[in-house]
């Protein structure tokens, strides 16, 4: 029988409370409360655009800043995302998509290696949105990359519009991971000469 590719995680300190359910063969159902909207969008268009099951239930001490409750929210998806894999028996591994919006295109390149490893080329033009310190995806980014232990490339060739190249991003990101975490009949055992990732 094959196992499940499913997690839940849950993660409770004095600067934020987080449960977050992934399931990686999923229809991109998804229901996600932050507290924080701009993030909200951005984590709803990696589970819709990646097919991903997603469930996130997060509150932080955000009256002070956004920072716990953004960089713990991926802490918590990088645990769910490595827990949801296992073995990472029979997967592709890598992925990479370049994705538009309008006058923006990223590009993100991921690798279920074990081996953390965040590449960040993202200029903005401008830092905030509604109030909201974009600054702190970069740091979002790293903790997922630490805690899934996977490689992460993300690099944004042009753009105009600080929404639009967020968008792209996380639109490149979910095609990246499906194409990473989808299982190959050809792949017996893991994809590494190694024997293990």
């Amino acid at each position: 029988m094959k196992r499940a590719r499913r997690a839940t995680i849950e993660r409770n300190t004095t600067e934020s409370r987080i449960t977050i359910g992934l399931g990686l063969d999923g229809t991109g159902k998804r229901r996600i409360s932050t507290s924080i909207p701009f993030l909200d969008h951005m984590l709803d268009l990696l589970a819709k655009h990646g097919l991903f099951d997603l469930t996130i239930k997060a509150t932080g001490d955000t009256h002070i800043d956004d920072h716990h409750t953004v960089e713990d929210i991926g802490i918590v998806l990088g645990e769910a995302l490595k827990k949801a894999l296992g073995r990472k028996e029979g997967i592709r591994r890598f992925g990479t998509a370049w994705v538009p919006l309008d006058e923006t295109l990223a590009q993100v390149t991921v690798d279920l290696s074990g081996r953390p490893y965040l590449v960040y080329n993202v200029k903005l033009p401008h830092r905030r949105i509604k109030g909201f310190d974009l600054y702190l995806f970069e740091d979002f980014f790293q903790a997922l990359t630490t805690h899934a232990a996977m490689n992460l490339h993300i690099n944004v060739a042009y753009g105009r519009n600080p929404h639009h190249i967020m968008e792209s991003i996380f639109k490149a990101l979910a095609k990246a991971l499906d194409q990473a975490v989808a299982v190959d009949v050809r792949v017996k055992g893991v994809l590494s000469t190694k024997g293990s990732l």
